[in-house]
């Protein structure tokens, strides 16, 4: 039996960040560059078998196209190049996501339909298209409040964690793991894509191809369907990713081989994209999905521990749910875009977007390391707001 193998990379850099480390942490900023770098010459010779979804943050696409950046870096990866392979649909698909990569569960949502709409704008520009059918929840955090935001976008489904599907209609394990599912909330209904929690954490720690060719095997070999088997990782984090040897890196000891024994047909994993899949197959029963993000490391994405452990992130995220009240009173007020209130909508506009990055997830997920970052960008957007 067939056995489909849906691969997903997150690929996500706060705003500034690559700048400020090629500034005091030369060599880390390369690995990340390298690593993205690696992700299509390593598929090139595959293009008939390999396939490849990834998400990229607004705030990395705006990075990587900047023409100060693209200078800054020449001699170490060449961006525009980088950004045009990812164009390659034969290798590619690219997911919708949020522009400043934040914790939608956890942000205004008065403030998603800016996050999302501001990311299908520059991904529209740079990958020369409209039609993004799947949409990747930054930190996979996901509540069922979202379906009519994301429909009312156009995506065909969201991807989510296995931890957090709970079946309406009775299912077996192993058809809630492996077959897509429709989730509804107020009269709109989405496919919900489920990643695999494991079998996702080995990715992200090191795996060899037949250790994962066997694992899927003994997970799927009870399915009586064409089953769709999704990993879900980080693809620029972590010294698997990052390592620059092909005998160490994720690239070159579990994918690669992985597509040679496809190639010769020694396998029953065949890579797959979501879209061609869902187009072939279709969907399985309802399910309800729990308000809650991915596992990162010691905790289970429930609750959002990660973001909300301390009274300090908590705050901060109080004061951004302030911000965002005071900014959209404000914007009410001032009413549409014309002549009369130019300067008004030009200074909201200002205290918009640092508000949006405010919320970036690293903000808190670094426990208060990088809280400054978000109490900052809101006194910015409090200068404007108040003026």
């Amino acid at each position: 039996m067939t056995v489909f193998h849906a691969l997903v990379l997150n690929l996500h850099q706060p705003s500034g960040n690559l700048e400020e480390l090629l500034t005091n942490n030369e060599w880390e900023a390369k690995e990340i560059l390298y690593a993205l770098d690696r992700i299509p010459r390593s598929l090139w010779a595959y293009e008939d078998v390999a396939r490849v979804h990834l998400s990229l943050s607004g705030t990395l696409l705006e990075t990587l196209s900047n023409p100060g950046f693209q200078e800054r870096v020449y001699g170490i990866v060449k961006c525009g190049e980088l950004l045009w392979h990812f164009q390659n649909r034969r290798l590619f698909q690219i997911l919708g996501t949020g522009y400043y990569h934040p914790v939608l569960p956890l942000t205004p949502p008065a403030d998603w339909d800016e996050q999302l709409g501001r990311w299908k704008g520059i991904a529209s520009h740079l990958f020369w298209r409209t039609d993004f059918p799947g949409f990747w929840p930054p930190e996979m955090s996901f509540s069922m409040e979202l379906i009519p935001v994301l429909k009312r976008l156009g995506y065909r489904y969201v991807l989510v964690d296995s931890e957090h599907i709970e079946p309406v209609t009775p299912m077996r394990w192993e058809e809630v793991r492996y077959r897509p599912h429709i989730a509804r909330h107020a009269g709109e209904e989405i496919i919900v894509i489920v990643r695999d929690r494991e079998l996702s954490y080995a990715q992200e720690s090191g795996m060899d191809h037949g250790w994962f060719m066997y694992e899927v095997h003994e997970r799927a070999k009870q399915c009586d369907f064409p089953p769709l088997v999704t990993t879900c990782t980080d693809g620029d984090n972590g010294g698997w990713f990052r390592n620059s040897s092909g005998s160490g890196n994720f690239w070159g000891v579990m994918y690669q081989p992985l597509l040679e024994r496809v190639r010769r047909n020694e396998t029953e994993v065949r890579p797959t994209f979501i879209e061609d899949y869902l187009n072939e197959h279709g969907v399985h029963g309802e399910v309800r999905v729990r308000t809650a993000a991915w596992n990162t490391g010691w905790h289970s994405g429930i609750g959002f521990t990660q973001w909300t452990g301390s009274q300090a992130q908590k705050d901060a995220l109080k004061r951004v749910a302030e911000t965002s009240q005071a900014l959209h009173e404000r914007l009410e007020r001032a009413g549409p875009p014309g002549e009369h209130n130019g300067e008004a909508r030009r200074r909201l506009s200002e205290a918009q977007w640092r508000l949006l990055r405010a919320e970036t997830s690293c903000n808190f997920f670094w426990g208060e390391a990088w809280l400054a970052r978000c109490h900052k960008d809101l006194d910015d957007a409090w200068s404007f707001i108040n003026t």
